[in-house]
């Protein structure tokens, strides 16, 4: 029997406009973002609606604002009966995972990622951080790279995405480092990513104890659905645990690749990428090139959403 495992996307997914489809078509949709907007305000919703597009760029409302859209679209697919036999989120969509799976209320864990985002983004001041993808080595030829490049500053991978798709954060000339490296290492490319914060490195340390803070305060329970989490490439239920690798994950690297091979080994055979964009289908075909992925996102119609999901809803 098929085992589906739905991921959620993190920041860096978000554009204007994301779920507006599903929110016009589905009750389920629309509870959500009602939910989301008695929490943190209407102008939530008409920031992911209508933007401008530098205000949903902000940190403190991407994570919000992509948390809301993935929720909403995963109600919808839960309402048509999809039910997932496993989870996982890449870095911020974590937390869509554990409000997907019972673990974290969407009342909570909206202004807990608003903070979050917060945090991350005053961490290191504007200008002394970047991030950039190295594409055609392998994550040990990219931690050798980092290795060297860090006499420059800090440096380190941040996310093991696919087979020869590697991201770097750190300080600018560290990073800067690492590129010249790579290049000579033999990367067929390299692009430096426009993002406000070099996430998930060691200059993101400062963020951890506030944000363990934040969690302190919130009733956080055993997720009713598997969770696979980012800092361990392994399943957790304990929600003291759990705390634990959120907090982790903030300077941490996202082991994505070797997370979703641990959910191949486990029989997983249908990925289903739930929130915006469809960039996580797009790595999991070339993670596993025979399991079945697909980004909801990209499905144009409820006639298509729902076409699709008779296909794999077990009856």
């Amino acid at each position: 029997m098929s085992k589906i495992a739905v991921v959620f996307p993190g920041q860096g997914a978000q554009y204007v406009g994301m779920a507006r489809s599903f929110y016009d078509t589905y009750p389920a949709a629309r509870e959500v973002f009602d939910r989301a907007a008695a929490v943190l305000g209407e102008k939530l919703l008409q920031t992911i609606f209508y933007g401008p597009e530098e205000e949903l760029q902000k940190t403190e409302n991407t994570q919000p604002a992509v948390l809301t859209a993935s929720i909403a679209v995963y109600r919808v697919l839960e309402a048509l009966g999809c039910r997932a036999d496993g989870m996982a989120g890449l870095s911020l969509g974590e937390y869509s995972a554990l409000v997907a799976s019972g673990a974290l209320t969407l009342e909570d864990a909206l202004p807990l990622v608003q903070k979050r985002g917060r945090f991350m983004q005053e961490a290191v001041p504007a200008g002394q951080g970047t991030m950039a993808a190295i594409m055609g080595l392998s994550g040990r030829q990219v931690e050798a790279v980092c290795r060297a490049a860090a006499v420059e500053g800090v440096v380190s991978p941040a996310n093991y995405n696919c087979p020869g798709q590697v991201v770097i954060s750190g300080q600018q000339r560290a990073v800067k480092r690492a590129l010249s490296l790579a290049r000579v290492a033999g990367a067929k490319k390299m692009t430096e990513l426009k993002v406000s914060a070099p996430f998930h490195c060691a200059l993101l340390k400062p963020v951890e104890p506030l944000l363990a803070r934040e969690l302190e305060k919130i009733m956080l329970r055993a997720p009713a659905v598997p969770v696979i989490f980012n800092v361990s490439a392994s399943f957790e239920a304990d929600p003291l645990k759990i705390k634990e690798n959120l907090v982790k994950q903030v300077s941490s690297s996202i082991l994505w690749e070797q997370s979703m091979r641990v959910l191949c080994a486990q029989g997983f055979d249908t990925f289903i990428d739930v929130g915006p964009g469809n960039t996580l289908a797009k790595l999991m075909k070339r993670i596993d090139p025979a399991v079945s992925a697909v980004a909801v996102d990209s499905l144009e119609s409820p006639e298509e959403v729902e076409r699709y999901l008779k296909g794999v809803v077990r009856s």
